[in-house]
């Protein structure tokens, strides 16, 4: 459909002139000088063909065409203003939905958005955690990445622990984690000292609930048996001790003297720095398996998505891996 219509300077002319019943107010809005609010407004009524304002000596008034034409002016402003800033959202700005383990939420991306928030304060941002964003053994749980509606201006992307295969998904590598033995102070204290790491037949050992459903041919979480085994340490049970489902509360309870728990050094760096935890051994393990950000390939060129990806991949790279 073609749309006869003046120039759109003077539709926002009569309608600044008309809300304010004045030129010289129209023009300071507008950031013209009265002269050309009134060539505009004369210019409109030329290609209207009747008047739009009565000229009064210290006022304005609407005619009754200018009465009649004021909402749907006003209306049609409106729309495009709205359109504008759909198109500003989708382009500049919008929803991302970050969806991650919930242990490297709360000790490793969550302690660095600051920076990312402050530089893009356009995206909303909403955090999220769930123990299906970790792989275990060769299968991946895409659940969440196959189901992208591309008309929402929400865009979902994930952090997963595992093999960095996605089909369908661009992934980058972030880190790998280097596992080892940590644990509070205050049993380097006690009269159960740990020395050596055969002194942890002494201690509580805390495992993650989820080890006990892993493909042992090729498990994506660290293991007491795999962190023994490289230490040489026999006779102590790898499978005993206690095993706590949520990996933020694992670390809990290592802080409060619980037991030794196994912990990425990288996500801990804050807890040692601290002294909330300590790492008595030099020893540590490396499971094939690390972080990725995971995109939905229908998303992967938003704006929002380039924005934290260009970030998160910055950040990622000053991690050291072991």
């Amino acid at each position: 459909m073609t749309y006869r219509l003046p120039p759109l300077s003077s539709l926002r002319a009569f309608e600044a002139a008309a809300r304010h019943l004045s030129f010289k107010d129209a023009a300071a809005e507008l950031s013209v000088t009265p002269t050309a609010i009134s060539h505009q407004i004369r210019g409109l009524e030329e290609y209207l063909d009747c008047l739009l304002f009565k000229r009064l000596t210290r006022a304005l008034e609407l005619t009754r065409e200018g009465r009649a034409m004021l909402p749907k002016v006003r209306e049609g402003l409106e729309c495009f203003a709205a359109a504008i800033e759909s198109t500003h959202q989708v382009v500049f700005g919008g929803r991302l939905v970050v969806t991650s383990p919930p242990a490297f939420a709360a000790r490793w991306l969550l302690r660095h958005l600051p920076e990312f928030t402050a530089g893009h304060p356009e995206i909303k941002l909403r955090m999220a955690t769930s123990l299906d964003t970790i792989d275990t053994g060769e299968a991946s749980h895409l659940s969440g990445l196959a189901s992208v509606d591309v008309r929402d201006d929400k865009t979902e992307t994930f952090i997963r622990y595992g093999n960095g295969h996605y089909d369908g998904c661009r992934v980058d590598r972030l880190f790998a984690p280097a596992y080892t033995a940590v644990c509070s102070p205050l049993l380097l204290k006690g009269m159960r000292p740990l020395n050596v790491p055969a002194d942890l037949r002494r201690h509580n050992l805390l495992h993650h609930e989820d080890e006990a459903h892993l493909d042992l041919d090729q498990p994506a979480l660290a293991t007491w048996d795999q962190w023994l085994q490289v230490a040489g340490v026999t006779g102590i049970d790898s499978d005993g001790g206690t095993q706590i489902s949520d990996p933020g509360l694992l670390l809990s309870a290592a802080i409060d003297g619980v037991g030794v728990a196994l912990a990425s050094k990288q996500l801990i760096e804050a807890e040692v720095a601290a002294g909330r935890l300590v790492m008595p051994f030099d020893i540590v393990i490396r499971p094939a398996q690390a972080y990725y950000l995971v995109v939905p390939e229908a998303v992967a060129e938003r704006t929002v998505v380039t924005a934290f990806r260009k970030w998160l991949l910055k950040e990622a790279a000053k991690v050291r891996e072991g």
